[in-house]
């Protein structure tokens, strides 16, 4: 374990990821592919926690700008959390790597309550630790959730998971001279408006000095070269 620079981690993957080519839903060979990644890191001994989001099965707040709720359309995306969450641990566990999902809502048939003390014992026994149903509260994004689990959890950083290489000043899928940034500080990601996360999540990050790694998920070993320090994709922190 010498060799790896964060020993614990926060790993922030988007529901669309799950989807593979066909853009919606879950697609199980996308799925066992990320989880033979992921099962990689995980046998590195860095102690993994992942949160997944739900845009391939239903956004909430997508479906409130056209008049539902804005409340039970968040509920309703927690929901696609849960069903997100299962379906990596299923494919986790056929990678023989133990997991454990948490969600924020009860559902006690199906998965552990979130219990802060019990997720960390979770970690240091090895176990993957999924934490699905967000914050629990509507308005706030996964993102905002996977950094609130971090602080938690006692993550040394948050690394997301893309589609593209890292942070760009442009979207680099419909601009080709779109530039990616190596280095850069939570005040510059929100000045830009760079989409990194969220505003609320990047504040949260910025007021615990917790740094987020960004780097393409779909280029074969990135999570393990991440965790063991290489250089690659976008590193947010402080000054």
């Amino acid at each position: 374990m010498d060799e790896l620079r964060y020993r614990r981690v926060m790993l922030k993957l988007s529901g669309e990821a799950l989807a593979g080519e066909q853009g919606f839903g879950i697609e199980p060979k996308t799925i066992q592919s990320i989880c033979r990644e992921l099962a990689e890191a995980a046998s590195l001994g860095v102690q993994l926690s992942l949160v997944i989001g739900g845009g391939n099965i239903f956004r909430g707040v997508s479906v409130s700008s056209k008049g539902m709720d804005r409340a039970s359309a968040d509920y309703m995306g927690m929901l696609a959390t849960v069903m997100n969450a299962l379906a990596v641990q299923d494919a986790l566990e056929k990678q023989n790597i133990s997991t454990r999902v948490m969600t924020a809502i009860d559902m006690k048939e199906v998965a552990e309550p979130y219990i802060r003390r019990r997720a960390i014992r979770h970690l240091e026994k090895g176990r993957v630790v999924i934490c699905a149903a967000g914050t629990g509260i509507p308005y706030f994004t996964t993102d905002t959730a996977a950094v609130l689990r971090a602080m938690e959890l006692k993550c040394d950083a948050i690394l997301k998971a893309t589609r593209v290489n890292g942070v760009y000043d442009k979207d680099p899928e419909k601009h080709p001279d779109a530039v990616m940034y190596t280095r850069l500080t939570y005040l510059e990601v929100l000045q830009q408006r760079l989409g990194v996360m969220d505003s609320a999540a990047i504040s949260l990050c910025m007021d615990n000095k917790m740094p987020i790694g960004v780097f393409n998920l779909f280029v074969p070993g990135n999570i393990k070269r991440v965790v063991m320090g290489e250089d690659i994709g976008t590193i947010v922190k402080g000054d």
